[in-house]
């Protein structure tokens, strides 16, 4: 007979619910973090890099680092994936690997605290030295980065540096100089499509080609941007065509768009009236973002350069209108009158 304070302590040992939280973990974490890549043999694209980066694994020899490029291009990815290659899977439990961002804390007490706290430590073990990330590190002020020129001089036997940066130009020559300098590029459309139908068959989804293209032409290579698109497009469904990818990103269809535009070429005002106000008014787009598709789609008309040229002059004026404030309504109308003008000549 099992008393009830035992059965009490019995039941809480084995709570069937534990191993349902632990299972479904992988399942709620974001779709970036979920499919972030872990060694750098998974790293998309960047085949250059990944190159250079494999070459100084097998040899030990790290110097410090600057990964820069565009956002979205895997450049704190790579560097986690490679301390995970270098140190092993507990490089972060272990100490080896700490991450600071900049933005957060841009200042020089974060060089004089944080950063040179950790980087006077030595290791324990047999690794010689401990590496840190600073992402976003064209954040810090100048008088910061002279104050991390001084932390990387005086540590560098026992701490390396890799830097993250969107803008190579925001860091300091005496950085930059004493850095390897490796340079993130924009992915292609075959390496985002090849990834997001890898995505989207793990998570049983059907996605299609418009839809990777609308995604692409809205990320520009931006493969974070990317996935967090597919997975709020999920959410309306296991199948994701270019309307639902339109509808989660507020994202006006091409469609639309060249109907407008055609309206105004044919001269018929009232229809391109009432479609430009279904746009701003139903669907909820901006001005700025019509302005947007606008400016894409014309490369795609079927009028003469000389006429596109003007168009996109035309339009430039139009966008800073309303950022200063005109009527979007206006001011869009303004311009598929002179569209319309110029398509009769």
């Amino acid at each position: 007979m099992i008393s009830t304070k035992m059965q009490v302590i019995f039941i809480i040992l084995h709570d069937p619910n534990q191993a349902d939280c632990e299972l479904s973990t992988a399942s709620v974490l974001p779709w970036i973090e979920k499919y972030r890549p872990t060694t750098l043999d998974e790293i998309v694209n960047q085949h250059e890099v990944i190159s250079s980066l494999k070459n100084i694994l097998k040899t030990k020899a790290v110097p410090h680092m600057l990964f820069t490029g565009p956002p979205g291009t895997g450049k704190t990815a790579t560097a986690h994936a490679f301390a995970r290659d270098l140190y092993g899977d507990g490089y972060i439990k272990d100490g080896l690997f700490v991450e600071i961002n900049a933005s957060d804390e841009r200042g020089i007490a974060t060089i004089r605290e944080k950063v040179k706290m950790y980087a006077r430590s030595i290791p324990f073990g047999n690794v010689g030295f401990r590496i840190l990330l600073l992402d976003e590190s064209d954040q810090l002020t100048d008088d910061a980065q002279h104050a991390f020129r001084r932390v990387m001089e005086q540590f560098s036997s026992t701490c390396r540096f890799i830097l993250v940066a969107n803008y190579s130009n925001r860091i300091i020559e005496p950085i930059q100089s004493r850095c390897a300098i490796f340079r993130f590029k924009p992915l292609t459309k075959t390496d985002v499509a090849s990834h997001l139908k890898k995505i989207a068959k793990a998570e049983g989804l059907e996605i299609d080609d418009e839809a990777i293209d609308a995604i692409y032409d809205f990320a520009q290579g931006d493969m974070r941007k990317c996935i967090n698109i597919l997975q709020a497009a999920s959410t309306l469904g296991k199948k994701v065509d270019e309307k639902a990818v339109y509808t989660v990103i507020g994202y006006v269809s091409r469609g639309d768009v060249r109907r407008i535009l055609e309206y105004a070429m044919s001269g018929k005002f009232v229809e391109a009236r009432d479609a430009l106000r279904a746009i701003l008014y139903l669907q909820g787009i901006s001005g700025r973002d019509l302005v947007s598709a606008i400016y894409r789609e014309i490369f795609a008309l079927n009028i003469p350069e000389e006429l596109k040229v003007e168009l996109l002059d035309n339009l430039g004026e139009v966008d800073y209108r309303i950022a200063e404030g005109a009527s979007e309504e206006v001011q869009i109308m303004s311009f598929l009158a002179k569209l319309a003008a110029r398509s009769r000549r």
